[in-house]
């Protein structure tokens, strides 16, 4: 397995592109929220964006929120605004929600929900917080940084390294991304930083697409 130290907080790059639109979610919703996510799906497909995770708030006057992106991790506001246009009579006319409900339509954040296997493969060096629908050496909850992803027979393998014990020992586990009922990284210094490393890079980048081609030289007639 190959370890990495810094963390790279989902910048675009080829594998997350080539991914594209259809690599299928490992860890998804169930009851309500799953129902949204598969009315929500092909919605935003269609729109060149891909589900994140989708949660609704348990009171009478629901608030479901979907948290979308692009293939390469950018979610802008425009995108929001053509995502919420288009679920909404979506909603509407599926009633996936009884009742009243506000909709809300988000990027997944810094400290984001970790979903497709490629979202934790750009998330190498992170720290991440792990709850798992089936025990792992007796506990649920684990929190540690993501230090290789592999596959083992056939399974999708996140090894976490552990915060060291007493003895200043660390420890690592292996665990299955399919046993895992929810993963998110941590908002640390580290992830910050790297990621206003990025937005800087991208808006030198978006600078560099507007710069104007330059005028020709010489004398025309």
């Amino acid at each position: 397995m190959g370890q990495s130290s810094a963390p790279q907080v989902f910048a675009p790059d080829a594998s997350a592109l080539q991914d594209g639109l259809d690599e299928p979610r490992l860890i998804a919703e169930h009851g309500l929220a799953q129902r949204i996510g598969r009315a929500a799906e092909s919605a935003l497909r269609g729109l060149g964006l891909r589900l994140v995770r989708v949660k609704v708030s348990a009171s009478q006057n629901a608030t479901v929120q979907i948290m979308a992106e692009r293939p390469d991790g950018i979610m802008t506001i425009e995108d929001c605004e053509r995502a919420s246009d288009a679920l909404s009579p979506l909603f509407d006319l599926e009633e996936p929600v009884q009742g009243a409900y506000r909709l809300e339509i988000s990027s997944p954040g810094i400290d984001r929900p970790l979903a497709r296997l490629s979202d934790f493969r750009r998330a190498l060096g992170c720290e991440a917080k792990i709850e798992m629908a089936v025990p792992v050496a007796g506990r649920k909850r684990f929190r540690g940084v993501i230090e290789a992803v592999d596959v083992e027979d056939g399974r999708q393998i996140a090894q976490l390294r552990l915060p060291a014990d007493e003895a200043g020992e660390a420890a690592s586990v292996a665990l299955s991304i399919a046993d895992m009922s929810e993963a998110r990284l941590v908002l640390t210094d580290d992830l910050i930083r790297a990621a206003l490393r990025r937005e800087k890079a991208a808006k030198k980048e978006a600078k560099a697409n507007k710069r104007p081609a330059p005028k020709p030289r010489g004398k025309t007639t």
